[in-house]
């Protein structure tokens, strides 16, 4: 038998994979590191191949029969799937939503006002949710709500698109954005100066409009 090379892995705990010695099975389908098929061979013929080529005997298939192994780096493996692992929760953490709640009968300026901050959160890779705040006999139009944020939606389409279509929520009505690929690609002159223009207002808005 062939001597244990002295950086192979300790020994695995308990429920992870099968390398090496630890396969128990007498025979398996052998895979080469390119994803060749070599065939099935007894379990000792295809350590000696894996170690002759200082790789590791990784069973990818415990299941089947005979069971699959693979020859493999298995510490680079193990870092590789660690990496994406990380890069997968990081990318998860980074999402956010913001909020922006409107009113139906709400003025130009306003909405415009409104508009550069859904810009600005789409820009910055965020989820907008767009609230329609009804109050009174306005429960009775829920359309004009509707309206309001469909054309909010066709202005931003370029960078933000619909992931929850418009829903009457009690008085509410919520409709939930997403950026698109282009979205933070660029900020437009027009998104600047909605920005630059909404600065001094933001502080003045009462903290329920705009949730950040």
């Amino acid at each position: 038998m062939r001597p244990r090379r002295s950086f192979e892995p300790p020994q695995r705990p308990q429920n992870q994979t099968p390398i090496n010695e630890a396969i128990r099975a007498p025979r398996v389908r052998l895979i080469d590191e390119d994803g060749g098929q070599l065939g099935v061979r007894e379990t000792k013929e295809a350590l000696d191949h894996a170690w002759s080529k200082d790789k590791d005997l990784v069973l990818v298939a415990a299941q089947a029969d005979p069971p699959v192994a693979r020859v493999m780096d298995y510490a680079k493996y193990k870092y590789e799937q660690e990496q994406k692992a990380k890069l997968a929760r990081k990318h998860q953490s980074q999402i956010n939503v913001k909020e922006i709640k409107l009113r139906p009968k709400i003025g130009v300026h306003d909405y415009e006002t409104k508009k550069g901050h859904v810009v600005r959160f789409l820009n910055d890779r965020a989820k907008v949710k767009v609230t329609i705040m009804f109050r009174g006999r306005e429960t009775t139009h829920p359309e004009r709500g509707r309206d309001l944020l469909m054309r909010l939606a066709d202005d931003v389409k370029e960078i933000g698109a619909i992931e929850s279509q418009p829903l009457l929520d009690g008085r509410n009505m919520v409709m939930v954005l997403g950026p698109t690929k282009a979205a933070g690609q660029g900020r437009t002159a027009e998104a600047d100066a909605d920005e630059a223009e909404s600065a001094p207002e933001q502080a003045a808005e009462p903290a329920a409009e705009v949730t950040e």
